[in-house]
């Protein structure tokens, strides 16, 4: 083969390499609402397992630290909120609900859910006022367990169970749905005791919860410590897995 054939081959198939990396689908990780846990870290509690995963279902990771905007959604097919300890400005609520509006989905766990209450109350999701306790399918401590009632969703696919470490109780509106439940014996401490006692709810409390927006939909997990290195477990890999497809459409 001539220089001249072999450097046009190269360029040809440089091309296509390129093309082909530019068709993988994009979510955007947040990063930049005082988050302390980060897909660029790989710490116990750091989410750099969770980047791998979804990485490893040919999806591009793009975190940002910017407002989120228009500009910064560009392209992308998901977008995630993870462990945010800042509120969102109106503007970038604005700019996640015309995500969805447009086709985009958000998924967002909560660490401390107070900041991110502008955003909940877009999607009409209400949090309690404490994490839950369970009595049920508990690994090590009351605030620890594992999550059994699930409803069909591609989210679950191949799993029966996941496992959560300090979950908020969730409450859908009229446009979600709960989609995993914790046993009928959980209880959120209402009246701050710090022990069951009359007046706390008890019940099937929601713990993750899905719903829709205009073209798109999101989905809100009550912990999100469920995707945090030390916590992915197979069961919990797996949903990440099951996340990544969901965000992305595939």
């Amino acid at each position: 083969m001539s220089a001249l054939l072999y450097a046009i081959s190269a360029m040809i198939l440089a091309s296509s390499l390129s093309f082909a990396a530019e068709t993988n689908p994009i979510v955007v990780f947040d990063q930049g609402h005082g988050q302390r846990f980060t897909v660029n870290d790989t710490g116990e509690l750091q989410l750099s397992k969770l980047a791998d995963t979804l990485r490893a279902s040919k999806i591009t990771i793009t975190p940002t630290a910017d407002p989120l905007s228009d500009d910064t959604l560009k392209g992308a097919s998901g977008l995630v909120i993870s462990g945010a300890f800042k509120p969102l400005q109106p503007a970038e609520v604005e700019a996640v609900a015309r995500f969805m509006q447009n086709g985009g989905r958000l998924a967002v766990m909560l660490h401390i859910a107070s900041p991110l209450s502008s955003l909940l109350t877009l999607l009409d999701v209400d949090y309690s006022n404490s994490i839950l306790h369970e009595r049920k399918n508990v690994i090590d401590k009351d605030l620890n367990f594992q999550v059994t009632d699930l409803s069909a969703s591609p989210l679950f696919s191949g799993i029966k169970s996941f496992s959560a470490y300090g979950v908020w109780a969730l409450r859908p509106g009229t446009s979600s749905s709960a989609l995993a439940r914790t046993s009928p014996e959980a209880w959120v401490d209402l009246n701050g005791d710090k022990v069951l006692s009359k007046g706390d709810a008890v019940g099937a409390l929601a713990v993750v919860v899905a719903g829709t927006m205009g073209k798109g939909g999101f989905v809100v997990f009550g912990d999100d410590a469920i995707f945090q290195n030390r916590f992915l477990d197979d069961n919990n890999r797996k949903l990440a897995t099951n996340l990544g497809t969901w965000l992305t459409k595939h």
